[in-house]
């Protein structure tokens, strides 16, 4: 009961601790910085996304060592971990390139060093405590970290438990983190709103504030059948925009990995400085920087007699941004730029179908799509929008869009170490090569061997009852103490266990532990011979070694 009591409060220490980071990321990336470059004069907002680049990858090469801008991601891989490990002092490296990237007008999240940053202190906290969690899953306190990042930087508590539980797999969930994950959020939540207020980054109040008439502001919030098959065509859309990006976000990465850092910067720099100068040209307001470009985006999406041209165009500038600013390298995620993506096509179908709700109800339907298909989360992206809208009515069509979306993008993600499903401890030994169970130092006879010979001073003298027969290390087959007793004892010393053995089909050293057990199994063998492709002998694999699953696992470093 003690035990339990104190595992209680590390879980809301978790929390607490997430929500004060967050809170002061949040200052200084939006309140000190972005804030104020949004108000800056054009050549300011110009040239800011690139400084803040610069100094965001100088901050990585020369504190950091040449540390990866990666923030959720490291949460993601680390969970995948047998012994997962966040190192805690990489964390006051990749806030402040956060800060500088954000607060410089790069369009990523917050999220992406919220959730890092939570993620760190619940694997430092687990680490130090861990004793108290011996029997517990080890990942237990990240994942409540994770979740208590998410909960801080957008106030939707229940979306930061659902996000740390389903962003590791593509189509699962975490196991063994809901309490603490509830308890990390609910923590982080009430720290944060305490210096920022409760109000939702998505007020439905926007929404009906648009008209002037209180019924007529009600009826865009709500939704009938023929709007349902317009839900799914926001999640057609949406499913091919996060198809795309989630391609265009591989093609950054990898530009990101070959270029040197200097040009990554410099030609970030260009590209985010022309796209301010576009959007300045085509919506006179600073819509390509920052996460959400202030309220800038929600608000002119929000107003009515937009062109779809204009729509699509604010989508591409946005998709670039973010693009952009993850191939130069900036530190932060993509949480909110898919729902920025997902606010403007759920905006261009509503104005395609001409639906007067196509201001309301089709962005918000839009937001849960996009983000569901681009990060795989479906639950956490419906949460999200009725937790950030305070309304409950988008939830539905919502899901009706989400669903569509996930079947349209695929296996696709914006994620590159997320799984497709949770497997088991046996499942994950399956999938290992054939050589991590491979004993190489197998003794083996010649074809010519007589089978008394076989028999005392293999089978008896070294306990091993199936020997493998190899011909200059060449695989011949097998030969076990059943064959040899089908031979009349007396004429055990003129005969050759070539005249015995059997031809067991040997694995091959490309195969997987679950082919070779396959093989097995087919034969009934308790050990199976391995050979390469020219059927030369390496060695065996036995059952029982498969079976010990654990010395494996450690043999592979949990691979």
């Amino acid at each position: 009961m003690k035990d339990r009591i104190f595992r209680f409060a590390a879980y809301a220490a978790v929390g607490v601790f997430t929500g004060l980071i967050v809170s002061g990321l949040e200052f200084v990336a939006v309140h000190l910085l972005f804030d104020h470059v949004l108000e800056a004069p054009l050549w300011v907002r110009t040239v800011s996304p690139g400084a803040g680049l610069l100094v965001a990858v100088l901050i990585l090469r020369v504190v950091g060592g040449g540390l990866s801008p990666a923030t959720s991601e490291e949460y993601i891989a680390a969970y995948h971990d047998r012994k997962p490990r966040i190192r805690s002092k990489h964390l006051p490296i990749r806030l402040p390139a956060g800060a500088a990237t954000i607060g410089g007008g790069g369009a990523l999240g917050l999220e992406g060093p919220s959730i890092y940053a939570g993620a760190t202190v619940g694997a430092a906290v687990q680490h130090r405590l861990r004793r108290l969690f011996r029997d517990k899953d080890r990942k237990a306190l990240m994942v409540a970290g994770a979740a208590a990042g998410v909960a801080a930087i957008f106030k939707t508590p229940a979306t930061g438990v659902l996000f740390a539980l389903e962003s590791p797999y593509q189509g699962d969930v975490a196991r063994r983190a809901l309490l603490p994950a509830l308890i990390a959020s609910a923590a982080s939540y009430v720290t944060f709103v305490a210096f920022f207020g409760t109000d939702e980054i998505f007020s439905a109040d926007r929404i009906t504030g648009l008209v002037s008439d209180p019924e007529a502001a009600e009826t865009l919030l709500r939704f009938d059948s023929t709007e349902l098959w317009g839900a799914a065509l926001v999640g057609l859309m949406a499913g091919a925009g996060a198809l795309i990006f989630s391609r265009m976000v591989k093609v950054a990465k990898k530009i990101s990995a070959e270029q040197p850092w200097y040009l990554r910067v410099a030609g970030g720099a260009v590209i985010l400085g022309g796209l301010v100068l576009l959007s300045d040209w085509l919506y006179e307001r600073p819509m390509s920087m920052g996460p959400s470009a202030g309220e800038n985006i929600l608000d002119w999406v929000l107003e009515p007699d937009h062109g779809i041209g204009l729509l699509l165009l604010l989508l591409g500038i946005r998709m670039v941004a973010t693009t952009v600013t993850l191939g130069a390298g900036g530190v932060g995620g993509v949480f909110i730029p898919l729902a920025i993506f997902g606010l403007i096509s759920g905006r261009i179908v509503g104005e395609a179908l001409g639906d007067p709700t196509a201001i309301s109800l089709y962005p918000f339907i839009g937001l849960a799509a996009f983000l569901g298909a681009g990060y795989r989360t479906p639950l956490t992206s419906v949460m999200f929008v009725a937790e950030s809208t305070g309304n409950t009515a988008f939830v539905v069509p919502g899901l009706v869009a989400v669903a569509v979306s996930q079947v349209f993008v695929g296996g696709a993600s914006v994620s590159s170490y997320q799984r497709a499903t949770r497997s088991g401890h046996l499942e994950r030994r399956f999938r290992l090569p054939v050589t991590s169970a491979l004993r190489t130092d197998v003794d083996t006879i010649g074809p010519d061997t007589s089978i008394n010979d076989f028999v005392w001073n293999h089978a008896l003298l070294r306990k091993e009852t199936d020997v493998v027969v190899a011909d200059d290390e060449r695989y011949l087959g097998m030969c076990s103490v059943h064959d040899a007793s089908t031979i009349e004892r007396d004429q055990w010393n003129s005969t050759p266990v070539s005249a015995i053995m059997r031809r067991v089909r040997p694995a091959r050293l490309s195969m997987t532990l679950r082919e070779a057990t396959e093989v097995m199994e087919e034969q009934d063998v308790e050990k199976i011979p391995v050979t390469d492709g020219s059927g030369r002998f390496v060695g065996a694999v036995l059952s029982d070694d498969i079976l010990k699953l654990d010395e494996i696992l450690e043999e592979t470093s949990g691979q």
